[in-house]
């Protein structure tokens, strides 16, 4: 039952309940979101504001739903550490707080009354969750999660750079201005708009001098705001590669499993193979899992839960072939050990694939077989 739950909500092995669920979640997030902006506004009419607060509760309760529902099937998508540690390493993720502070108005609501307020920041909060389900969100924080020692360095120089604008102008322009630089921290913010080359106006130097340094900090300001967004930049491009890889003739040539084929067949192959990009410690297949698709292994390392020693299956390698030739379902669970690229072959294609390449089907059967036998003859713990 879990499996399945989990299944339903984070792959598309059943895509029409998968698709229904993830419709469902984005349907309340827009709604939350929707009621919070519409409650702000001058002319709302409050004495509708029952029927949205109803509204606002109902897609509450979905997202309530959706929560608990991922604590649970937590265990099923992690390395085997206990289904306690999985499920508060999930609470612990920035994903898990984001679900959890959703909703955190609406169940306090229910035993203290809660000011509007609140559930206008849950509702920001839970545009958040829509990075599930939008890769450019998920990209973005992956990318700001590899760089941030490079962006942390780069903005402390920034701040040290405002800093000292911000004390050389005061210095410079109080006596003319004592009104707009009366202290440090106000010049700051004439600092951080020179320096941002936004210039708003409503602090401006008038001394010869304080107009040297106001045009002095433009430039170190786009040179040093330069620094981070091409520090961004090359991370979005190293995340986009590692995502996105192509599958192309060259790459279905290096598995092993095709080398031996000539150009067209290795052609025909890249046509039906899928790129998938997983992180580690996340469960690839599990075992009683429907047979849906077979794996290749381009980058990274997967292990296999065999009794008593787990195997590890590394560049080159394939798994999931088993269950497909012999029509049943998944005889072991396999977790990525590692970040990996695998290319995917779904079932429909695999049996397509090997129809139309015999000498390919001989060799994966002889493959799976050596390991149907290397698994019986492994003694049980």
């Amino acid at each position: 039952m879990r499996a399945h739950v989990n299944q339903i909500l984070h792959s598309d092995a059943q895509p029409i309940a998968h698709s229904l669920f993830k419709g469902l979640f984005l349907l309340a997030v827009g709604v939350v979101v929707v009621i919070a902006m519409v409650e702000t506004l001058p002319n709302f009419n409050h004495t509708t504001s029952s029927f949205t607060q109803n509204i606002r509760e109902t897609a509450l309760a979905v997202l309530t739903v959706e929560f608990i529902l991922r604590i649970w099937v937590e265990p099923e998508r992690t390395a085997p550490t206990g289904a306690l540690v999985s499920r508060i390493a999930y609470l612990k993720s920035p994903l898990g707080v984001v679900d959890f502070l959703a909703v955190l108005p609406a169940w306090v609501n229910l035993v203290h009354s809660v000011d509007l307020h609140w559930f206008e920041l849950a509702a920001a909060l839970s545009l958040f969750k829509l990075s599930r389900y939008v890769p450019a969100l998920s990209l973005v924080a992956n990318v700001v999660m590899r760089q941030g020692r490079s962006i942390f360095a780069a903005l402390v120089v920034l701040s040290i750079l405002l800093v000292f604008a911000a004390t050389v102008i005061y210095f410079f322009e109080y006596e003319a201005q004592p009104n707009s630089f009366e202290s440090i921290p106000q010049s700051l913010w004439w600092a951080i708009t020179t320096m941002a080359t936004v210039g708003y106006g409503d602090m401006a130097p008038i001394t010869p001098i304080g107009r040297l340094i106001g045009g002095i900090a433009m430039i170190f300001g786009i040179a040093m705001f330069a620094v981070p967004a091409g520090i961004l930049a090359s991370g979005f491009a190293e995340e986009l590669r590692k995502r996105d890889f192509v599958v192309n003739w060259q790459s279905v040539a290096r598995v092993p499993l095709f080398a031996r084929l000539d150009a067209t067949a290795i052609a025909s192959v890249a046509q039906l193979l899928k790129p998938r990009s997983v992180s580690a410690n996340q469960a690839l297949v599990r075992r009683g899992d429907i047979a849906d698709s077979m794996y290749f292994i381009m980058e990274g390392e997967v292990e296999v839960e065999l009794t008593p020693t787990p195997i590890r299956l590394k560049q080159g390698d394939f798994f999931g072939e088993i269950a497909l030739i012999e029509n049943i379902r998944r005889t072991a669970t396999i977790f990525s050990v590692s970040n990996c690229r695998l290319l995917v072959l779904e079932a429909v294609d695999f049996h397509r694939l090997v129809d139309q390449i015999p000498e390919l089907k001989e060799q994966i059967e002889r493959t799976s077989e050596e390991r149907l036998s290397d698994n019986d003859r492994r003694p049980e713990k």
